[in-house]
């Protein structure tokens, strides 16, 4: 596997309750819950992707002195594909609460048999010249919405410094795909699997994170 792959579950650790409710048929059902650890994943994740950041020394003053603590030197600019990635978005959020944020509508526009093409209709961005951006979408299949939602970006918002790729679960062929168009990223997911289906949806993954999250499209 790529070093620049992070994979959380790789270590057992809280993720793995949180995947097991996410993948499983009947809690998934919960809208509630699926919701709710989404969102839990997000701030794990964000945990981790916070020691990649750069830092600077700050000076603060207690009641009984002073010393040097290192913060952040900004916080990164947090971006999701809607509408899946809405509640993963959050969990970030809860994390860099002061983080700029940024969203994009992205979707399969299938044409032919199992052929598609990604469709972007609408985006909306901070400037994200030479800041951190974290690219959020819950699920990695193909890898080309992340790759065409990053060069979007960059036409857009500017080019970032360092590029954070976040999923709860990617396919190896999505991630690949990932970091082989956009160099400078990393890629941190809950869990990876092997498989995608003719129609390029990730096996076993865990469904329509967006319709299981929201409800079902018409």
């Amino acid at each position: 596997m790529d070093k620049r792959t992070h994979i959380l579950n790789s270590r057992n650790s809280l993720v793995n309750q949180l995947l097991y409710q996410m993948r499983d048929e009947e809690l998934q059902k919960d809208r509630a819950r699926f919701r709710k650890n989404m969102e839990r994943l997000g701030w794990i994740m964000a945990y981790e992707i916070s020691k990649q950041l750069n830092y600077e020394p700050r000076q603060v003053t207690t009641p009984l002195g002073e010393l040097e603590i290192q913060l952040p030197v900004q916080p990164p600019v947090l971006v999701s594909i809607l509408r899946a990635g809405l509640p993963f978005h959050n969990g970030f959020l809860e994390v860099f609460d002061d983080a700029d944020n940024g969203f994009i509508s992205a979707y399969r526009n299938h044409t032919k048999g199992n052929d598609f093409e990604i469709k972007i209709e609408y985006l909306a961005l901070p400037n994200i010249t030479n800041r951190d951006l974290i690219l959020i979408d819950p699920m990695i299949a193909t890898g080309k919405s992340m790759v065409l939602a990053y060069r979007e970006i960059v036409e857009t918002a500017g080019l970032p410094d360092k590029v954070f790729v976040a999923g709860i679960v990617a396919s190896e062929e999505g991630a690949e795909y990932v970091l082989r168009q956009i160099p400078k990223a990393t890629i941190w997911v809950g869990a990876m699997d092997k498989e995608l289906t003719a129609r390029s949806y990730i096996v076993p993954g865990l469904g329509d994170a967006g319709d299981l999250a929201y409800g079902p499209k018409s």
